[in-house]
């Protein structure tokens, strides 16, 4: 009898039986997307030796030469002393350079190496065959739409 009220805990819980009510509100949902989506670029990022953050700030300094620690902090909404070990990883991968700005002695201007343009570019294409396969369901206007609204979400106060 107590086996079979386990058996049966455990399949109400893998058909999402107990959060039911939570998947009625947005935030919740949108979370759990969150969640799949980037477990699944943590994978395709590891096979280039990168995590979330140390892919989002390589792809910050190749698209922006010079760019400050501080900036990329501001553009990545994290902490600036966040941002040093993420720099520290990505210049120990020899996919960086920090250089100094001249006109500020404490700042360093950050440039991608040719050996980091050439992982980022090649995390980009794999995430976005990834990112296919996972949103293989909805259709280019829908993902489009999603997008929208989803900026949208994001630029409110």
């Amino acid at each position: 009898m107590v086996e079979a009220s386990k058996t049966q805990s455990k399949s109400t819980a893998e058909e999402g039986g107990l959060d039911a009510s939570l998947r009625s509100i947005l935030g919740y949902t949108v979370k759990r997307t969150s969640n799949i989506l980037q477990a699944d670029a943590a994978g395709v990022l590891d096979r280039f030796g990168l995590r979330i953050t140390t892919f989002s700030a390589l792809v910050v300094i190749c698209d922006h030469p010079d760019v400050t620690q501080s900036q990329i902090a501001a553009a990545l909404n994290m902490e600036r002393s966040n941002t040093v070990l993420i720099i520290d990883a990505l210049e120990q991968a020899g996919l960086i350079g920090r250089h100094r700005v001249p006109t500020d002695r404490r700042s360093y201007a950050l440039r991608a190496t040719l050996e980091g343009m050439k992982i980022r570019d090649a995390a980009v294409r794999a995430l976005a065959e990834r990112e296919e396969v996972m949103l293989h369901d909805l259709s280019q206007e829908e993902r489009a739409t999603l997008m929208a609204l989803l900026v949208r979400i994001r630029a409110q106060p």
